[in-house]
């Protein structure tokens, strides 16, 4: 009865050794990918190389050598090898030169023969320094690479940026902690903090600030991240506001970010609504950046999360600047902004070579005193696309004035209604036509209105990733 085999993960070092490829194809490049940058001398031994391992070789980053696989000859390079791979189509091969490697104790892997391996290679996440290791034990190859996706979705694409930051400040944090206990304390409280964002961007003389304040027991200093939530589906967040949504210690957040995206946020994070509507505003926007300023001034992580992307029509410039003028750091992360969203759950490109070089965003907000003041001129052009957001409340005007200008009334519009949620409406028509066809279907905030001929370029179900979002045809 065979034993089963067991694994113990370990992490080697490679640098100034010595590491054997045998074969040139598809896996042995694979394997390659594996190898290169982990200071080891490559040699490749295959009849024929691929372009991208013959790259390496012209590049002086591996030895090749291209003459037959004999007994002798393999016997006599082994005892120079740290590592062999066995990694080519020929079975047969890949057992003999493991054989030869076990006689030479010089731990080989042949590639999909666990019984003859001493050794496999895990999926892994590489961040260097921080590496992690899936392995299954050969069980599930495809389950190790499904949860190395899901952690190349968690781990900031920088961490080695903050690993390496750490590691350098080592050396005068021990000087200055003697105790185990209070180093350990303050690591934990950097990583809680604003000093580690810091770090993962590169910022390292603020990184090193928020670190000094922490080893002299000073109150740690706030931040605001200005956080794009996307319009409306929570598959639609980048990695980046997971991140910071996961970190915060309160969360601002407006009318147009939905409970999914809310249910994203730490549990335990404070959640202030702060949303406005058209004539309605639960909290003024002056009064939205005090609040900001007196959270980020008490020493909290502070996510302002905003439909669609902070700078566009989100009023994160203006936030950002009255933080910046109370020295607050502002850390802005965007979003998928309801033009780009709301189109593609449509399935209406916004620009396209037939008919639209271009594309306009505006915001259909009137003014103070009523009036909807656009460029109507440069508005009213053909082989362009004009997109509007937040102009419900002034879709007549809009219409009569862009006809009034020079477009016809039977130039071709959309409106859509919560884009990419699964309750998405998408109303066509024309700028004749649509005032009375969105007041037939009782459409209300939010929507976003797509005007050009791009919409007869419509493709209704032609997108899979937004099969979940019901879109409801007009009668």
């Amino acid at each position: 009865m065979m034993t089963k085999a067991s694994y113990l993960p370990i992490a080697l070092r490679l640098d100034q050794c010595q590491v054997l490829l045998i074969g040139g194809g598809a896996i042995a490049t694979n394997k390659l990918r594996l190898l290169l940058g982990r200071g080891a001398h490559i040699h490749v031994w295959a009849s024929r190389i691929t372009s991208e391992i013959r790259r390496s070789v012209d590049q002086g980053i591996v030895q090749w050598r291209d003459d037959p696989i004999e007994d002798g000859a393999l016997r006599a390079l082994l005892p120079q090898m740290a590592l062999v791979f066995a990694a080519t189509d020929d079975d047969a091969l890949n057992k003999r030169v493991a054989e030869c490697a076990h006689q030479q104790r010089v731990p080989v892997c042949a590639v999909d023969d666990q019984a003859v391996s001493s050794f496999i290679t895990p999926a892994f996440v590489d961040r260097t320094p921080v590496q992690v290791a899936i392995t299954t034990e050969g069980a599930s190859p495809v389950l190790a690479r499904r949860l190395r996706q899901k952690l190349e979705e968690l781990l900031p694409s920088n961490l080695g940026e903050a690993a390496r930051f750490m590691q350098a400040q080592r050396g005068w944090i021990k000087e200055a902690l003697p105790e185990v206990d209070e180093r350990r304390r303050v690591w934990e409280a950097f990583l809680d903090g604003v000093g580690y964002e810091a770090a993962l961007a590169g910022e390292h003389e603020r990184a090193r600030e928020s670190l000094q304040a922490l080893v002299e027991g000073r109150e740690r200093q706030g931040e605001v991240w200005l956080v794009g939530a996307g319009p409306g589906h929570p598959d639609l967040l980048t990695l980046a506001a997971l991140r910071l949504m996961q970190n915060a210690d309160s969360v601002l957040y407006d009318s147009l970010v939905s409970d999914r995206i809310l249910d994203r946020v730490r549990r335990d994070a404070e959640r202030i609504y702060v949303g406005k509507k058209a004539s309605h505003h639960t909290l003024p926007q002056r009064d939205i950046e005090a609040e900001l300023l007196r959270r980020a001034q008490r020493g909290e992580r502070v996510l302002r999360l905003k439909g669609g992307d902070p700078f566009i029509f989100g009023r994160g410039g203006e936030e950002m600047e009255a933080l910046l003028a109370h020295n607050i750091p502002v850390r802005v992360i965007p979003g998928v902004t309801a033009a780009s969203g709301c189109g593609a759950a449509a399935g209406i490109p916004l620009t396209h070579r037939d008919c639209a070089q271009s594309c306009v965003f505006v915001t259909g907000h009137a003014r103070a005193d009523g009036v909807l003041n656009l460029h109507w001129p440069s508005l009213a052009q053909p082989g362009q696309t004009v997109v509007v957001y937040m102009g419900l409340g002034q879709i007549g005007v809009l219409c009569q004035q862009l006809i009034a200008h020079g477009l016809p009334d039977s130039w071709p519009m959309a409106v859509v209604y919560r884009g990419t949620c699964a309750d998405q409406h998408v109303v066509t028509g024309t700028l004749g036509d649509m005032p009375q066809r969105v007041q037939k279907e009782g459409l209300s905030s939010p929507v976003l209105m797509i005007i050009g001929e791009v919409v007869h370029h419509r493709g209704v179900g032609a997108f899979p990733a937004f099969n979940a979002f019901a879109s409801k045809e007009e009668a």
